[in-house]
């Protein structure tokens, strides 16, 4: 959904910089940032984001019977999208609490029930599908995910492919870069850097293209 890409990078939600690229917490430079989290703190976008999900969980998934966040980004997108679409939500945590019950699922979850996963970005689908993992292991039939933007990088493709597991981003990175040029975010000779690092993050080479 182009009109979703565009209401990212009108809020700054991702953040394009190819001529200035932002280090990861693995070291791999990068020409795009991406905080989903402002989202909520833009009405107008937040709006659209969730309606966007809840349509796309009717429309992908709609036997889904559950919504659960992954911890913390997409609690309160779960917590938005099921308040439309009148059904229960839950999250899950990134460890099990080491007091109480000890829960990692919080939230009533029964057995059998068919969850979709909400999660605000997915760049190797490795947190996610420990996720999904999570949720199998309590005994709930994982439909798949809605997630928000999606880098499609060919390691979380692999990834989800080999676990079986579907995902419906609202847009991706190919979206966001048309609608980025068509905005003047960016020169359209950025637009083949930005998709060489998706292709390949650990191959530097594309800060050099066009210098």
């Amino acid at each position: 959904m182009k009109n979703i890409a565009k209401d990212l990078l009108k809020i700054q939600a991702v953040f394009l910089r190819p001529d200035d690229p932002f280090t990861w917490a693995s070291g791999i430079k990068s020409p795009i940032y991406c905080d989903n989290r402002l989202v909520l703190s833009s009405p107008e976008v937040r709006t659209d984001v969730e309606n966007a999900i809840a349509e796309t969980v009717k429309e992908y998934y709609p036997e889904a019977e559950i919504l659960e966040g992954t911890s913390t980004a997409g609690i309160a997108h779960a917590a938005i999208a099921a308040q439309i679409l009148g059904k229960p939500m839950g999250y899950v945590r990134g460890s099990s609490k080491d007091h109480g019950r000890k829960n990692r699922i919080e939230g009533k979850l029964e057995k059998g029930q068919k969850v979709v996963v909400i999660e605000d970005l997915i760049s190797t689908g490795g947190s996610v599908l420990d996720v999904v993992d999570a949720l199998k292991e309590a005994g709930a039939e994982v439909l798949g995910i809605v997630s928000i933007f999606t880098y499609g990088m060919q390691k979380s493709a692999d990834r989800l492919g080999a676990a079986g597991v579907k995902n419906v981003s609202l847009t991706n990175l190919d979206e966001l870069i048309e609608a980025a040029v068509e905005e003047n975010y960016i020169a359209p000779a950025d637009a083949g850097k930005i998709r060489k690092f998706r292709d390949n993050p650990s191959d530097e080479s594309w800060i050099q293209e066009g210098e």
